[in-house]
């Protein structure tokens, strides 16, 4: 069974770094790509949020 996925062209290209483009992609594939970027968002908000919280409020 086939679907199309519609993503900003930001994410596509986030995804993207992670698949293979060049063949059909099972359930599986894209959930471990989307996944990793789940990740790597999230340790940047963490990192985000330490360097803020060292921000010294007016």
């Amino acid at each position: 069974m086939a679907y199309t996925i519609n993503v900003d062209e930001s994410l596509k290209n986030e995804l993207t770094r992670y698949l293979q483009t060049d063949k059909n992609l099972d359930t599986r594939e894209l959930l471990a790509a989307y996944i990793r970027v789940s990740q790597e968002h999230s340790k940047f908000k963490q990192e985000i949020e330490q360097i803020s919280n060292k921000i010294p409020t007016l």
